[in-house]
């Protein structure tokens, strides 16, 4: 497959390694261009019916009827369908090797530009993003275009600058929405009779509008509100604490005694990335049902609690508090409990096949040991042995941690916390990581203010 060498790239720095202001300017630099293509509306669109969709804008990356409308939808999408595809073995690609996992990332590269294209002419021709008559490919251009940038931006990202730009985006988005949810003050709101969206001044985020509940008296709105800020604070302080479980295995180096380290394998230890591909999947699902709901063969709003949790952006818990009782119907707690069922199962599926296809399995982590002249005390100088050790714990962390983020995520979506639970959850997640990677990388060459403040 010596043509995907062909695709266009971004090339890997120079320097072995970068610095702090380096990695900074890059990052920035790409957040702001998100931000400006997020507001850059396509020309020639008539109609988004995917406005309504905020849930999936935000697992997506992604801003409906800008050139931002794809996200990291085809990049998300191609990662799904190449790690099933290996994790089956229908496609034979060595990760354990250099010029495998370079196969696997030219091949990753060139199934999201196809979806980049594929997405963007569902989403005209089956009138997601409806265009005018006689511009429907220059919308699709438009969309196709949009989506290719934001493959490129990842990869500067990667490369250049902090994480990744899959997890900046929707960091971004979850960021921006979390803001307007919590101190919004303006609501929108649709014109009657048509899809025009306007604006008015009025208490939109949970505290304005729990401001208001107590001075009207509104006994229910105000325990609804109460409970969202409750659902986002527990999901927050137990992420955060979560993340401070870790098995460590200790190491020594062979040429150094008296030397040694721990080898850190932490709960979450596939991080984010689980509950990224499953809430994309689901996401995609909806995607389809909105776009062939006007085909009559599919409902998508009935379709939505099973597969994003029952009670909108309340969840079950906001219809429990609105109600005022438990009695709200057998329904609701079957739909909720497939959700959490779909979450949990879903995402340890999707932690699995992470480790197997990113270098994150017992034996790459023991090659890598090895390469580094490390060892475990008391054992034999042995790759094998390693990875032995590893085959004891890594399988366990990967499934248990990627059941647990997936729970952890439909709890939030279920306890009506103020952005969905899947963004919350990736948010706080990415932030940590952020703050792990800038405090143990660079330590040394950021100013000292801000030193001092990561601590």
């Amino acid at each position: 497959m010596k043509f995907l060498s062909y695709l266009p790239t971004v090339k890997r720095p120079v320097e072995r390694r970068l610095s702090f202001n380096v990695k900074l300017k890059w990052t920035l630099i790409i957040l702001i261009a998100f931000f400006i293509l997020s507001n850059i509306p396509l020309y020639g669109l008539t109609e988004n019916a995917l406005q309504r969709f905020e849930y999936l804008s935000l697992v997506l990356g992604a801003r409906f009827g800008s050139l931002m409308s794809l996200g990291i939808g085809p990049i998300v999408t191609a990662s799904i369908i190449l790690q099933l595809l290996v994790g089956s073995k229908l496609l034979n690609i060595d990760l354990t090797k250099k010029e495998g996992r370079k196969l696997f990332e030219g091949l990753q590269k060139l199934l999201a530009i196809l979806f980049c294209f594929f997405e963007a002419t569902i989403f005209v021709l089956m009138k997601g993003l409806q265009a005018q008559a006689g511009l429907e490919w220059l919308v699709i251009l438009q969309l196709f275009l949009g989506g290719l940038l934001v493959i490129y931006m990842d990869e500067v990202v990667s490369k250049w600058g902090f994480g990744s730009g899959v997890s900046l985006f929707i960091l971004a988005g979850v960021a921006e929405s979390l803001f307007v949810r919590t101190f919004g003050f303006v609501g929108p709101s649709f014109q009657a009779g048509n899809e025009t969206l306007r604006f008015s001044f009025q208490p939109s985020g949970a505290v304005p509008v729990l401001v208001r509940s107590i001075i009207e008296q509104d006994i229910a709105g105000a325990k609804v509100v109460i409970g969202s800020l409750i659902a986002t604070i527990v999901v927050f302080l137990i992420v955060v604490y979560t993340q401070g479980i870790k098995v460590e295995i200790p190491l020594s180096f062979a040429r150094l005694r008296g030397l040694s380290l721990r080898w850190p394998l932490e709960f979450f230890y596939t991080n984010v990335i689980p509950v990224i591909l499953i809430s994309a999947l689901l996401a995609n699902i909806q995607l389809g049902a909105s776009l062939l709901e006007k085909t009559g063969k599919i409902d998508a709003e009935s379709l939505a609690p099973w597969l994003s949790g029952p009670g909108g952006k309340d969840g079950l818990l906001g219809m429990i508090l609105k109600a005022n009782s438990f009695a709200i119907g057998i329904r609701p707690y079957l739909q909720a409990l497939f959700y959490l069922l779909v979450m949990v199962a879903g995402s340890a599926l999707f932690a699995y096949l992470w480790m197997r296809t990113s270098g994150m399995d017992p034996k790459s982590q023991a090659e890598q040991i090895m390469a580094s002249e490390l060892h475990i005390p008391g054992f034999r100088k042995d790759q094998r042995v390693i990875e032995t050790i590893l085959n004891r714990y890594i399988p366990v962390l990967t499934i248990l941690g990627g059941a647990a983020v997936g729970f952890l995520a439909a709890f939030a979506d279920l306890g009506g916390a103020l952005v969905r639970g899947t963004g919350l959850l990736l948010a706080v997640m990415i932030v940590y990581r952020l703050y792990q990677e800038i405090s143990r990388e660079h330590a040394l060459d950021m100013h000292p203010a801000l030193r001092k403040f990561i601590g």
